[in-house]
């Protein structure tokens, strides 16, 4: 281990940091160019035989630019696209992104570090950086934008300089350090730990931009929220923002395991998507027509209403059921599409209803800024389920990959094991450790410290 890093790990002041050495090289995990093809005519994409771990040269700061020790991170499915190189591979963005000169040359590399979430300490900052210092503790938000651009100034998510950290550039998150932009930065809850925290922000973010902000779909009291994939990274903060807004979360899940944690975490009702016979593919209009009568029966018979708000990033195979299930004038809100991006609804049931579509994509750093307010004052708890260590990153992926988890799995950095970095024990105890771990008492997956995770009785 270098330096810089033990001196982390000891809890060094800043001027301690400061000294450390910044090490030439570090550990990442991180995907090569000369795989890009490695999946063509290939079935199974399995993500473990392109996510490498290895070493790789940690870059200049740029000015408005600090680095992070990561302590730890977590999966989200952009990875997951990022190392089966779908859509297209993202070393397409990075050739694109370093077109633009300067500093941004940096990013085309024949290598990229993915992650898009981290939470960790500044060990440096650039010369430009003013609110950000050594020794602070930090979560980052997955989304990259110009600050001297003006659409930024409106909102971050509509600026042509808007990109997915660790997707669309490098320098990621699921390594032992990350470069980041000093505008992407929050401070960390002080009552979570390192993987905790991790576990927010995009997850957290994008559900928050999606169903509170007045830039997605505005939920109100008393509103009906459909929610797919509700026990999943984004559907379980989906259920806690309507909770939380007074709304009510209706969760569509693919296990009893899954509907049981959804009760617990305050789910008005529960639907086995078995129950309506729905499984993994789109259907075509006929049977989604039936599928969708199938889902609104057994919702009326429940809450007497349609859904106000259908809350889907499952995409093709799911999207024409949302666009028929939601009621009269109500809103199918829209961010991802893991089942796939070409969406077929029949559009006289949007036109003629009044209904609307948003699509939406993670969150501004204002919004990202009341997303771990919410987490602070224990209003959102953390949706972190699993815990691997950083050598085992291709199999916490392919946990993803095949949506074997519940709700986040996160990754160990630097930190040498689980349960680090509270330092406000008093409002870990008040706002309950219980309720704190509610997702890694419902998931017995091992830990990433060779533990199992005792199952909610």
């Amino acid at each position: 281990m270098d330096p810089l890093s033990e001196a982390v790990l000891t809890g060094a002041s800043p001027e301690e940091l400061e000294r450390a050495p910044v090490p030439t090289e570090y550990l990442a995990a991180h995907l090569r160019a000369e795989d890009v093809d490695v999946f063509r005519g290939v079935a199974d994409k399995d993500v473990r035989r392109t996510l490498r771990l290895g070493r790789v040269p940690l870059p200049e700061l740029a000015p408005d630019e600090v680095l992070v020790a990561v302590m730890a991170s977590s999966i989200n499915y952009n990875t997951v696209w990022s190392a089966t190189f779908e859509p297209v591979p993202t070393f397409d963005a990075l050739r694109r992104y370093a077109r633009l000169g300067g500093w941004n040359a940096r990013h085309d590399l024949p290598y990229q570090v993915v992650g898009s979430d981290a939470a960790g300490v500044v060990v440096r900052a650039g010369s430009g950086v003013r609110r950000w210092r050594v020794g602070d503790h930090v979560v980052v938000s997955p989304i990259q934008v110009d600050d001297q651009e003006p659409a930024t100034h409106a909102d971050g998510m509509l600026a042509e300089s808007q990109r997915a950290w660790g997707y669309e550039t490098n320098f990621g998150g699921l390594a032992h350090y990350a470069v980041v932009r000093a505008s992407q930065l929050l401070p960390k809850p002080a009552h979570l730990t390192w993987e905790e925290a991790a576990s927010i922000p995009l997850c957290g973010g994008t559900a928050y931009r999606m169903l509170v902000s007045d830039r997605g779909a505005r939920i109100k009291q008393g509103d009906i929220v459909l929610i797919w994939g509700a026990a999943g990274g984004l559907g379980s903060y989906a259920v806690q923002f309507v909770r939380n807004g007074g709304g009510i979360p209706i969760g569509i899940v693919s296990s009893d395991d899954k509907a049981q944690l959804l009760r617990r975490l305050g789910c008005e009702l529960v639907i086995n998507r078995e129950e309506i016979g729905l499984g993994g593919h789109p259907a075509d209009n006929d049977e989604t027509i039936k599928l969708g009568k199938r889902l609104g029966r057994v919702i009326r018979a429940a809450l007497g209403e349609d859904p106000h708000i259908v809350f889907d990033y499952i995409g093709r195979a799911t999207f024409g059921i949302s666009v028929f299930s939601v009621r009269r004038g109500g809103t199918v809100i829209t961010c991802g599409s893991a089942t796939g991006y070409q969406h077929v609804f029949d559009n006289r049931y949007l036109w003629m209803n009044l209904k609307r579509i948003i699509g939406s994509h993670a969150a501004n750093l204002a919004e990202q800024a009341e997303t771990m307010r919410l987490v602070s004052l224990g209003q959102t708890i953390p949706a972190l389920s699993t815990v691997y260590p950083l050598a085992e990153v291709g199999e916490a992926a392919r946990l993803v990959q095949r949506n074997q988890q519940v709700g986040k799995v996160g990754v160990l950095g630097l930190a040498p094991r689980e349960g680090l970095g509270v330092t406000d024990e008093a409002a870990r105890a008040r706002i309950g450790v219980e309720r704190l771990t509610l997702f890694r008492q419902a998931d017995p997956v091992r830990s990433g410290a060779g533990a199992l995770v005792d199952a909610a009785s």
